[in-house]
Parts: structure tokens; sequence; C-alpha cells
């Protein structure tokens, strides 16, 4: 069979399966999370991408990439405050607590636009190629790092706005996680089936974890303390979990369709999943390479997007608009 013709038959089959994982499952463990504010969007329609926090204003920033804006919330009051107009596809953002500063990465132009939170005033910018995507703020060394077009990971100094290194990658990266202390970077490579792990120190990859099934992989979790890559498959709908250090599979199970969110708790050894097939999944560690699902809990249609903040004990899911549905962000209160 020829290689077209096996990725054919390897998409139809993922999608055979992403359509029987996506049956109507019942509701479960809705103690754990609670809806505490629906916070109206009231003028953003089409897709929302990525969530930051100002943890210590409880201000929540909010690319509404379809709208072409950037939303602020303040999580206290439960009201939009501010937004920043006249972006182009808006999908990372980042607050940098250090300058009270946030960063836009435009999936349009490539541009990176940094505003002060105060003022929402440009204060600098710093042009990528196309599709500027996921963005991480390492606080300690003050770097941002900026996923961005066909294969690459920027490095920007949060002082002068200035890229200062680059990553180069096979394929588009979605999430990404990284460890300074350890000097690694770990990837989503959709594009070319794989994990990719980038040394920080070269700036190059040292290891490609590929997979010919399942495949999309979007989102992506770091446990620091058990080395642990935690990984959302969409084709078919599949949580797998990584040793860090080998690539070596250890633990796997079907969850929630349309994931775009991940995140692990290492305080309640929980992993929260959000998924745009209208649902929040959580599983607990249970052993040393045990993880069961303990809650699949209903939320909207699309609301696929999220944020947890540990800190405050909160779960934000952000919830496009659909039919007479308007966009929110809808704040969830954990129960341990």
């Amino acid at each position: 069979m020829s290689c077209f013709k096996c990725q054919s038959a390897v998409l139809l089959f993922a999608g055979l399966l992403l359509t029987t994982s996506c049956h109507a499952q019942n509701e479960t463990g809705g103690k754990y999370l609670t809806l505490e504010k629906e916070i109206a969007l009231s003028n953003v329609k089409g897709r929302i991408d990525h969530i930051d926090i100002n943890l210590r204003d409880q201000v929540a920033y909010v690319a509404a990439l379809g709208n072409n804006t950037l939303e602020i919330i303040d999580l206290k009051s439960g009201k939009v405050t501010g937004s920043i107009k006249e972006l182009d596809e808006p999908q990372g953002v980042a607050y940098i607590s250090k300058h009270e500063e946030i960063l836009v990465a435009n999936g349009g132009t490539g541009e990176c636009g940094f505003y002060n939170a105060v003022t929402l005033k440009k204060t600098g910018s710093i042009k990528l190629a196309d599709d500027a995507d996921d963005v991480r703020y390492d606080s300690d060394a003050d770097k941002i790092y900026v996923g961005y077009g066909s294969g690459g990971i920027a490095i920007i100094d949060g002082v002068s706005h200035k890229q200062v290194g680059d990553i180069k990658l096979p394929a588009h990266p979605e999430s990404f996680q990284l460890d300074a202390k350890a000097g690694k970077l770990w990837v989503n490579l959709p594009g070319s089936g794989m994990v990719g792990v980038a040394d920080l120190k070269t700036l190059k990859l040292t290891a490609k974890w590929s997979k010919l099934f399942p495949r999309s992989n979007f989102p992506m979790a770091y446990d620091e303390a058990q080395h642990r890559v935690i990984v959302g498959y969409r084709l078919p709908a599949k949580l797998i979990i990584y040793d860090s250090e080998t690539g070596k599979e250890i633990f796997s199970s079907a969850m929630v369709g349309d994931v775009d969110d991940l995140y692990w708790d290492a305080k309640s050894k929980n992993i929260y999943i959000s998924g745009g097939g209208g649902a929040v999944d959580i599983f607990k560690q249970t052993a040393d390479i045990a993880y069961k699902q303990t809650a699949h809990i209903k939320t909207q249609n699309g609301a696929r997007t999220s944020l947890l903040v540990p800190e405050l004990n909160l779960f934000l899911i952000a919830a496009r608009a659909t039919g007479d549905q308007k966009a929110a962000l809808l704040v969830y209160k954990i129960t341990p």
C-alpha cells in the first residue's frame, strides 16, 4: 500500500474511532466542580483560544481569536473591564508579572505585541513568521517562549522585547512545556505525528517520540516531580502519559472529545481536561502508574479552552458563542 493510501486509511480509521468515542457519557463527579459564575462575553463572536491570569488582581485575559480581541475580565466583579482590539487572530497570551505587561501572540500576522496591563497601551512588538500560537513565561529567567510558523519556538527577552533564541522544529508546535532546571522542553508536533524533546542550551531537538496512532496531539501538561509528560490526542480522544526522560508510555485512557487544554495539579494529583465535546474530565492518580477517571462534568458545546488556577481553587473555561448561546467565561470552584 502506498504511503498516501496508508495515511488515508489511518485517518479514516481514526475518524471512525473518534465518532465511536464521542457517544454520550453519563455525567459523574459533579461534586468536584461547582459553577460559581458565568461571565458574559457579550461582544465576542467566533473561536476562543488561550487564557492567562494576573493572580494578584484576579484578572483573566482571554484571547478571542475569531473576534480579533483580547478580553480583560475581573473575576471578583464578574465583569469585562477592557478589551484590546484590532488584533489578528490572537491565540497565545501571557501575563508578564515582573513588568506588568501582557503579551499577545497573533496567529494571522505572527506579531507578538506587548501591552501595559493597566493602560492597555502597546509597549513593544516583535514580528515572527505567521501563526504565532502558544506562549510560556519563565519568570526566573524573564524569558518568553512562543510557538510559531511551520516549525519554531522563539525565545524573547522580557526586558528588551527582543528575540534571543530560536528552536527549529519539523512542524508547527502546539502546546509545549519546559523545565528550566532540567534544561529541557517538550512539544506537541501533530503535523509530524510526534512529541519532540529539545535541549534548552543547544536549542535543538534531542529526541522524537513518534506515533502512527493516535494522532492530533494538541494539549500537554508536565508533572515535574514524577518526570511525566501528559498529552491529549483528538484522533481518537485519548489521554496518554509518558515518562519524560525515556518517552515510555506508562498510562492511557479514552477521554472527552475535541480536547484543547489539560492540566496537572500536583497537590491534588488530578488531571483536568476540557474538551469541545462539552465536558470536563478529571483523572486522579491512585498509585505510582495508575490513574482513574473520577469525573465527567457537562459544560457547554465548544467550551474547549481552559485555565487551571490552583492558587484560587478555580478552573476557568471559555465557551464560544454557538446558536442562541452567547460567549462566556465559565468560572468553576474546585472541591478537593
